[in-house]
């Protein structure tokens, strides 16, 4: 994929085709802008520009040095910035393999910007379920192998003590990494939804079993709804993530371990997020042809901006316990 200088960038954004040049459908699935070098643009032409970047219908990249000199308001319509060229190679990765989640998830990350978490929450799901019926997550499931006999288990799949002020919420399926199933979901739902009626809970705890915190969404159930319209109803009204947030406030999550999609999306909405040295943390859903589907297109923005969590989407990068640390996405490692 082609590295444009500034000019060359802004000239081609001048253009009133631009929104097809620029696009996983007939134009270039990417746009790489390497703003390093000085260029003398006028006022007006980078204003046509950045309104230009809003709309793109790919995601957008700025190269950048450590201090750029770019204005901050054309820096600042850029979907992903990188201080260095040897952090494009997973992000073209990603792109080559799904443009079209690529592109519905800087969209949607720009549409969720400065929203309410309901209006959010409703627009990443809508986006959720146009990837579900797409070529780019028919391939990935395809591409899987048959999911084996369901898990058969007598434990709960999420354990709720409450002890006085305090109820703790114990992801509990640690032979699958805690991985996010629907009996899981139903049951956080229905704990998170006692917490917010009860104020007598003060101090709510969110934590998992095993070796992992958790790893993402139960994979073997992907695609197991009738319809994706039906998945996007059900996600409306029993959605763990609007359940967290609604009493967030009260929230402290302790991860560790894989802290993979829904493992950190629903984490990042508690007041308190505490990590393990050990934790890890994943965002890989572009590469499924999807979105984030469990609230990270509102909580993670929330915490690390637009930007840095465009970059983990379209890398699909592991982020270590200290980078989250400096980033903003946990408060303290233990």
């Amino acid at each position: 994929m082609p590295i444009l200088s500034l000019a060359d960038a802004v000239e081609r954004l001048q253009s009133p085709y631009a929104l097809e040049e620029f696009s996983p459908v007939g134009g270039d699935p990417i746009l790489i802008v390497d703003c390093r070098r000085p260029a003398s643009i006028s006022a007006a032409p980078l204003a046509v520009a950045s309104a230009s970047l809003a709309e793109l219908a790919c995601p957008s990249v700025a190269i950048v040095d450590t201090t750029p000199a770019l204005p901050a308001t054309l820096l600042d319509r850029f979907d992903v910035v990188l201080t260095s060229e040897r952090e494009l190679a997973p992000i073209l990765a990603v792109v080559a393999r799904a443009p079209l989640a690529a592109m519905t998830l800087v969209q949607l990350l720009r549409h969720n910007a400065g929203l309410g978490t309901h209006e959010g929450l409703i627009a990443e799901s809508l986006a959720y379920s146009a990837l579900q019926s797409g070529p780019e997550c028919a391939a990935w499931l395809a591409a899987r192998p048959p999911a084996p006999p369901a898990e058969v288990s007598r434990e709960p799949a999420v354990a709720v003590q409450r002890s006085g002020y305090r109820l703790d919420l114990i992801l509990n399926r640690p032979a699958r990494r805690n991985a996010l199933s629907v009996e899981m979901r139903d049951a956080l739902v229905e704990a998170l939804r006692l917490a917010a009626s009860d104020a007598t809970i003060t101090e709510i705890v969110l934590r998992g079993n095993g070796p992992a915190f958790c790893a993402g969404g139960d994979l073997d159930e992907f695609g197991t709804l009738p319809d994706p319209a039906t998945a996007h109803g059900v996600r409306a009204i029993r959605g763990p993530a609007r359940a967290l947030a609604a009493c967030a406030d009260r929230v402290r999550a302790e991860v560790h371990g894989a802290c993979v999609g829904a493992g950190i999306e629903l984490p990042a909405f508690a007041r308190r997020v505490v990590a393990t040295a050990d934790a890890f943390f994943q965002l890989p859903e572009v590469t499924m042809g999807l979105v984030p589907g469990a609230g990270g297109t509102v909580s993670i923005p929330r915490r690390v901006g637009r930007q840095r969590a465009a970059y983990l989407c379209l890398s699909g990068v592991r982020l270590d316990a200290e980078t989250a640390l400096a980033w903003g996405l946990v408060d303290e490692i233990r």
